[in-house]
């Protein structure tokens, strides 16, 4: 089983029962982040992309945790980019994307994540108030990823 197969049954269980916003399977979103983690990436870190892109939720929206990933086999670059994209209580998002700048993978990953989070059709099943705040929201991430502070 490839790292990527492995990421993906990992993030499967750990999220488990979620919806998103729009009542979805939350599961979709990483499937969606990985498919396009496996365009952006470039062949080298590519399986690494794919991997993270599934697992980048896991920390921050589940209960699992950066060690139950190393247990699970997962090698430490890709720990490391989880750790990256997982937001942490009382970071500014500046310094947030700052880090995550730093980490090819976790670039890679947030890029595709946000392309997600964006998309028309999914700000489309939203109601009014919910799609301005997340415009806002991800006008400023777009701009921290690119480096515009």
């Amino acid at each position: 089983m490839t790292m990527a197969h492995r990421a993906e049954a990992f993030a499967r269980t750990a999220h488990t029962g979620q919806k998103d916003k729009a009542g979805a399977e939350y599961i979709d979103h990483p499937r969606r982040v990985a498919a396009r983690a496996a365009i952006i990436a470039p062949e080298a870190i590519r399986e690494e992309a794919v991997a993270a892109a599934w697992l980048h939720d896991t920390v921050e929206d589940t209960g699992a945790t950066l060690g139950a990933l190393r247990e699970a086999g997962f090698p430490e670059h890709v720990v490391d980019a989880v750790d990256r994209l997982s937001h942490r209580p009382g970071v500014a998002l500046e310094a947030y994307f700052a880090r995550l700048r730093d980490s090819d993978i976790a670039r890679i990953v947030k890029v595709a994540d946000l392309i997600d989070n964006t998309s028309p059709e999914r700000a489309a099943l939203l109601d009014e108030a919910t799609r301005e705040r997340l415009r806002r929201k991800y006008a400023r991430s777009w701009q921290l990823i690119l480096g515009e502070d």
